[in-house]
């Protein structure tokens, strides 16, 4: 027996969009890839321009589109936890089949992928001789992969939910005493990975100081990393004023306001715009204004994750 509701309805039609679409611009990318010759007067080169516009602006509105539909594909999931067993939240619908994890880690990667996308043609569209058409169609064969691929694993976990399967629930999956990688890093002593999560921060902003592109990218894709292990491992039991709460999705819900999406987005708006600060700099346009989007983002995060603790110290005297 297959759960399906009008919320997966909707994220299987547009998905069939996205294949469709998507193939069609994969298709047209290739001929592009093997035919582009900038400096040629021919009429080949003059259809593929043309299809060069048409194929850009399909690949741009199917990738803008998916972002958002990552905040509504965790809505979904964690709408699902009613009719799976044991699931609290989007955690348990995850866990319940073996495809949860690896369609939440690739819709991750996909995030970053098509937000760059988005960004290098961006680029290219601004140059009069588009000089990055070919790198930008080459770039979307490799994400036509991992939108493939994402889309599949999605239609796989939808299928495959059995309402009738007890699952482990967050408390559980985000336990100290498992033996899971992530019980491992719930069980490391506080003070460090706070300790990290802030001297990550502070490199960050030693780098933004210094306009060295390279490296605040480098740190802003590590700042995702401690972000998520600090706040599963510290900050998010704040939210929840409880110790032993340590789920990444709860804090999606009405109970906690929703703030893991304000969360969520701050994260993702503050580290993308340093990959698009680095690509604006390597082709040689004005990276700043990505770089001052990133540092905002990053300390708007940084500022509403810090304030649980210190409040609930202020109101109660102790830490938890």
């Amino acid at each position: 027996m297959n759960i399906i509701t009008p919320e997966i309805l909707v994220i299987l039609i547009l998905d069939g969009i996205f294949a469709f679409l998507g193939t069609i611009a994969f298709v047209l990318s290739l001929k592009i890839v093997f035919k582009w010759d900038i400096n040629s007067t021919s009429m080949v080169q003059y259809k593929l321009e043309k299809q060069s516009y048409l194929v850009a602006t399909i690949i741009k509105y199917i990738l803008l589109i998916k972002l958002p539909m990552f905040l509504y594909f965790i809505f979904v999931q964690d709408k699902l936890s009613v009719y799976i067993p044991g699931a609290m939240c989007a955690v348990g619908v995850v866990n319940a089949t073996s495809y949860g994890y690896y369609a939440m880690i690739i819709k991750i990667i996909n995030l970053y992928l098509f937000s760059t996308w988005i960004v290098v043609n961006k680029v290219d569209l601004e140059s009069e001789k588009m000089p990055y058409s070919r790198i930008k169609f080459i770039f979307f064969i490799i994400i036509y992969f991992f939108l493939m691929s994402e889309i599949t694993l999605q239609v796989m976990e939808f299928f495959s939910l059995n309402p009738h399967k007890i699952v482990s629930c967050c408390s559980t999956v985000f336990s100290a005493t498992g033996k899971s990688y992530i019980s491992t890093l719930m069980s490391l002593p506080h003070y460090i990975i706070v300790s990290v999560f802030y001297a990550n921060f502070i490199l960050i902003l030693l780098t933004y100081r210094l306009k060295n592109s390279i490296y605040f990218m480098l740190l802003n894709i590590v700042f995702t990393v401690t972000s998520i292990i600090s706040l599963i491992a510290f900050f998010g039991t704040y939210i929840y004023q409880l110790p032993t709460h340590h789920c990444p999705f709860c804090m999606l819900q009405g109970y906690y306001h929703y703030i893991g999406y304000v969360l969520y987005t701050a994260l993702f708006i503050g580290t993308f715009s340093a990959i698009g600060a680095f690509v604006y700099q390597i082709t040689k346009k004005n990276s700043v204004n990505f770089k001052r989007m990133s540092i905002i983002f990053d300390i708007i995060y940084l500022l509403i994750i810090s304030a649980y603790p210190i409040i609930y110290h202020i109101n109660n005297g102790v830490w938890l």
